[in-house]
């Protein structure tokens, strides 16, 4: 039994928060009640969620342990424990919901950096975010999109060498082939600070043949 003394907190929005180890700013993943990724969400969204009978089961870490208002019925406090990891009832028509081609996630440099590793797809080397840059392999001029599978991550050097001209014409290797992430990849792609156990869960869901996997294993720590 864990016991608080909620003198020593703050509260907001009628809620206390005692955390376990863990920032407020920890996100929490929410998954349909079939286990499917749908989106990450805050301690104060998982908190309506509990209020409005949504969760139907959890897994994962301990993160919060949250006080709310005295029940009129029975005169006790409302306490909710918050998993990392929580699975709720009905369908929101969330794009988590859909299979395949069905879905295609919106493309935004910090998902783009995440996807290549933090690396410049033509030299092979790591930069920070600041000074990495979206390349598209075949050219606005020559026909080419603004899609996931037409653009990589790139140094500024690499980008501005290779110019409006494709790799083969520039003469410069692509060192891997861009691709569009699955739903459960983007959710993963989109985390903050993700946890071990939430990162184990969606990795369960990537495709096998995910560049993921291999990828993953030269992010920065």
């Amino acid at each position: 039994m864990l016991h608080d003394n909620l003198d020593t907190v703050d509260w907001a929005d009628d809620l206390a928060v005692i955390p376990r180890g863990y920032p407020l700013s920890q996100q929490i993943l929410r998954t349909d009640v079939s286990g499917m990724p749908l989106e990450w969400v805050d301690y104060r969204e998982a908190a309506r969620l509990y209020h409005t009978e949504q969760v139907a089961y959890t897994c994962g870490s301990l993160l919060y342990r949250l006080y709310g208002g005295t029940c009129a019925r029975t005169g006790l406090r409302t306490v909710v424990d918050v998993n990392s990891i929580i699975a709720t009832h009905g369908h929101t028509g969330n794009p988590g919901n859909l299979r395949g081609a069905a879905y295609t996630p919106p493309l935004n440099n910090q998902t783009l950096f995440r996807r290549d590793a933090y690396l410049c797809l033509y030299c092979g080397a790591r930069f920070a975010y600041s000074l990495l840059s979206r390349d598209h392999v075949t050219p606005f001029s020559r026909g080419g999109q603004d899609t996931w599978s037409n653009v990589v991550s790139a140094c500024r050097r690499c980008n501005n060498a290779k110019a409006s001209r494709t790799p083969e014409q520039a003469g410069m290797e692509l060192l891997a082939v861009p691709f569009t992430p699955t739903y459960a990849e983007y959710i993963f792609l989109k985390g903050r600070r993700v946890l071990a156990d939430q990162m184990e869960y969606l990795i369960a869901h990537f495709p096998r043949s995910s560049p993921l996997h291999e990828r993953m294993q030269r992010w920065p720590m």
